[in-house]
């Protein structure tokens, strides 16, 4: 069960995305229906832990098994979704940094998106992340140069995004 509950008041989703990045260049998605690119990712189940979604997740719309390298962006995000009805939602999301894998050339999109649109895999250069519709939209600038020098949080809220650490 995803976790992805009407409080009354707004959905809430608990969300996790991979960071897989190979010759400069990061593994995005992107829905038939969707105007943008999304990280390879999805909603954690009920009792799963982020690390354990995001191995799933990535599996599940790669077809290949991945390693985890590190978290890190933790993504707070409030928006309203016209797939939820227009409701207001509040989302956290994790995103880690996968390890590269001897079977990058292997991957396939093996997955469809909401309301079975098919989705494809793409890989955009790092460099050209400007031209792109993002989500998130810090992927712009933070995969430019992503390092290893801890956990970025970010919140989103009245479509700005402002970096906390």
């Amino acid at each position: 069960m995803d976790i992805t509950f009407n409080t009354g008041a707004g959905f809430f989703i608990y969300k996790v995305g991979a960071i897989i990045i190979h010759d400069n260049k990061v593994l995005m998605v992107k829905s038939e229906n969707s105007p943008f690119y999304y990280t390879v990712g999805g909603r954690a189940n009920i009792g799963e832990t982020s690390e354990a979604a995001v191995l799933r997740e990535v599996y599940e719309e790669t077809n290949v098994h991945f390693e985890i390298d590190r978290l890190a962006f933790i993504h707070e995000n409030f928006y309203t979704a016209d797939f939820l009805n227009n409701e207001p939602c509040h989302e956290i999301a994790f995103y880690y940094v996968m390890k590269q894998s001897d079977n990058i050339d292997k991957i396939k999109c093996t997955s469809v998106g909401i309301n079975n649109y098919k989705e494809s895999l793409h890989w955009l250069p790092l460099s050209e992340l400007s031209n792109f519709h993002l989500y998130p939209e810090f992927y712009k600038t933070e995969l430019q140069s992503i390092q290893d020098d801890g956990v970025a949080h970010f919140v989103t809220k009245d479509g700005k995004t402002r970096r906390l650490r």
